[in-house]
């Protein structure tokens, strides 16, 4: 259990708060945040704000501050009113989100061949998800954090996919239902229902939103082929920055078309294949070859960056390769973790997955709610 946040000292300028903890470390508050911050001006049900940025002064000034009882009392020049801080909450604003919730803080995986499924990501039964809070918040804290987790003794039926989903997050429907079956069909519409090998991909770029997570349950698995691939395209594409930043930054500055028809659908979306947030970092990666429609005056340097980053998802070394057995269901972010398998020959052997997708902010929902109810219940 963290220690209470104990401030060794408390100081204050007009422009902003100087905490020293005595744990060590000091935190500074800007006087504006702090007064955008005033708890009365909360609604005490939902912690939604009351009062707009454009109802503050726009540049308060701290008259002074004290620190009692486990408090910071502030007073600002020209008001009446001050206001209380609780330490330990300005502790948990000064660490940031991330503390709060490690979900948030990718753990990068990039030699895949070197890893084992089963020792190297959350590996759990259902039953023992299902039954045990502590364990699920574990797991799914894992998921978010590598990308992928698995789950086992599934039961191999139809109805098991959305029972194991409703524990993980909201399963989102698509022309396809709210589940998909991955198997063998004459003339499919897609490739993924063939007896084909496909290389690494993400699911649906063109999609508004793109399918945050998918879930693949193993109802009938193949003897022969059939072997799952998955890579770590966060890995990857940091690869990529490093050895070759001018590929990478076209990849991550050229809008890409991706089409799909069918009998019932007929979508499309324009979007980098490299996604970055707004201070660098990767946040998503787009990549799928069997619906990307590059335009026909598209520049050289482009293609020469779309193929690098290409010969990077054929090496063995960046895939982990598993064949997943029967009642098996694995779970991975779908704009993270690119996919594939093995060619395999369903006359002989017939292999049947069934699939759905899941919100990208559901999961993270359930991880942080979860983590919160476990928390208060201490």
């Amino acid at each position: 259990m963290a220690s209470p946040a104990v401030a060794a000292r408390v100081s204050a300028t007009p422009e902003a708060l100087t905490i020293e903890w005595q744990a060590g470390g000091a935190s500074e508050f800007a006087s504006l945040w702090l007064r955008d911050n005033v708890a009365e001006d909360r609604d005490p049900v939902s912690g939604q704000r009351l009062v707009d940025i454009a109802d503050l002064p726009a540049a308060p000034r701290i008259r002074q501050a004290r620190s009692d009882n486990g408090r910071v009392h502030v007073e600002w020049e020209g008001e009446t009113r001050g206001a209380d801080f609780e330490l330990g909450w300005l502790a948990a604003q000064a660490a940031g989100a991330a503390a709060q919730r490690p979900e948030l803080s990718p753990r990068l995986w990039l030699e895949g061949a070197r890893l084992d499924p089963r020792r190297d990501f959350a590996w759990a039964k259902l039953a023992a998800v299902r039954g045990e809070p502590r364990l699920r918040l574990g797991w799914l804290t894992r998921l978010a954090q590598d990308g992928i987790a698995f789950l086992e003794a599934v039961p191999c039926e139809a109805s098991a996919l959305l029972g194991a989903a409703s524990l993980l997050g909201r399963v989102a429907e698509t022309n396809y239902g709210l589940t998909f079956d991955v198997r063998s069909v004459p003339q499919p519409e897609n490739l993924a229902y063939s007896d084909l090998g496909l290389g690494l991909h993400t699911d649906n770029p063109y999609r508004e939103p793109v399918p945050g997570f998918q879930a693949l349950h193993a109802l009938v698995t193949s003897p022969e082929g059939g072997d799952s691939l998955f890579a770590d395209g966060f890995a990857l594409a940091t690869q990529l920055r490093e050895s070759a930043p001018a590929a990478f930054r076209l990849l991550t500055t050229t809008a890409v078309p991706f089409h799909y028809r069918s009998a019932d659908a007929e979508l499309y979306a324009a979007r980098p294949l490299i996604q970055l947030a707004c201070d660098g970092e990767v946040t998503a990666v787009h990549y799928n070859n069997r619906s990307i429609r590059v335009a026909p005056r598209t520049a050289p340097e482009f293609y020469a960056a779309y193929r690098r980053f290409a010969s990077l998802l054929r090496e063995p070394r960046f895939q982990l390769r598993l064949k997943l057995a029967d009642g098996d269901l694995v779970v991975f972010d779908n704009q993270r973790v690119l996919h594939g398998r093995t060619a395999f020959t369903s006359a002989r052997h017939p292999r049947h997955l069934q699939g759905c997708y899941l919100t990208r902010d559901s999961v993270f929902s359930e991880t942080g709610l979860l983590r919160r109810k476990l928390t208060e219940a201490k």
